[in-house]
């Protein structure tokens, strides 16, 4: 009498091949969640998903109605289609402030990024009294734009600032820095990256503490000098805090508002008027709320624009490596 089932190659006879349920999933295989945990799964989401819809889906479908009306926000408007749109083509502040938007990412993105990792390396090393300078760094964190702003000002003030009493103590001439439009957009800059840095560097301390010991040890047995143990690997190993915290700044720089309106408005004449400014006194100044609307939507697109070219360029380069 023969077995139903036949036994490996080189095994004993006496022993039969496991049974093909007893053999588990095979690989590759996925396994379906029953309705029941897909029910679960979506009831946690729910509360979740019920306030994206509330407070993001639905105020941007309504902002896109909004930019297809001629309204200044009082009773009902009319609609005009795609000539809020029109009218941005040939809108000279619209292009200044678009420019500028993009100046001032191009400029803090990569600079606040730069400091922030320079700083957590030298924190996360032997630093001395590196708690404290960790506290000072974090600490712009803890107050508001607005707040920040503030701050700038009372450094910035061309009039009666800290910073032009000190250069002009040396001798040295004032700064324009609220009627020359240069220094108005430097000086904005610079009180940008004060309060960025900070957050930047507590990412890339985190992401340092995953960083093996053993990687640097190796490295500097190989001859690695300390430039080429930071190129080769501490750049790559802290890549996906780099990925998160340029999509980050991206989103920030495109949306910034509160320390630009404050410390210059958008002034001297458009120097330092960037998107958002510059929806906010279409929209609440001058009342043209569907003009501004547009130009809100058009921020949106190009937001999500530079974010997924950068998210497609970062999965290409990670799967090429």
């Amino acid at each position: 009498m023969t077995s139903s089932s036949a036994a490996p190659a080189g095994a004993p006879a006496d022993v039969a091949a496991p049974a093909a349920d007893e053999r588990g999933p095979s690989p590759g295989r996925a396994r379906r969640g029953s309705p029941g945990e897909a029910l679960a799964a979506y009831t946690f989401l729910a509360p979740n998903l019920v306030l994206l819809g509330l407070f993001v889906l639905l105020p941007l479908a309504w902002a896109v109605w909004i930019s297809t009306q001629d309204t200044d926000g009082f009773g009902a408007g009319t609609f005009v289609g795609a000539d809020n749109y029109a009218r941005l083509l040939s809108d000279g502040t619209f292009w200044r402030s678009v420019v500028n938007t993009t100046l001032f990412t191009a400029i803090v993105t990569p600079a606040s990024m730069a400091l922030g990792l320079g700083a957590a390396v030298l924190l996360d090393g032997a630093l001395p009294a590196r708690g404290l300078f960790r506290s000072v760094l974090i600490l712009p964190m803890a107050v508001s734009g607005v707040a920040t702003a503030l701050i700038g000002v009372l450094v910035f003030d061309e009039n009666s600032g800290v910073l032009d009493g000190v250069i002009r103590a040396l001798g040295l001439p004032g700064v324009a820095w609220q009627s020359g439009g240069a220094a108005a957009f430097t000086s904005v800059v610079l009180v940008t990256l004060w309060w960025r840095v900070g957050f930047n560097m507590l990412i890339y301390l985190a992401a340092l503490q995953g960083v093996g010991a053993h990687l640097h040890e190796a490295a500097t047995l190989d001859g690695a000098s300390a430039w080429q143990r930071f190129r080769y690997v501490t750049v790559p190993m802290v890549g996906p805090a780099s990925f998160f915290l340029l999509v980050m700044n991206v989103i920030y720089s495109f949306q910034v508002f509160d320390i630009v309106f404050v410390m210059t408005g958008g002034g001297p004449r458009d120097a330092t008027s960037v998107l958002v400014t510059y929806a906010y006194e279409t929209g609440f100044v001058t009342r043209d709320q569907g003009y501004a609307a547009a130009i809100g939507v058009v921020l949106l697109l190009l937001t999500l624009a530079v974010t997924a070219v950068r998210w497609r360029t970062s999965r290409t380069r990670d799967l090429v490596e």
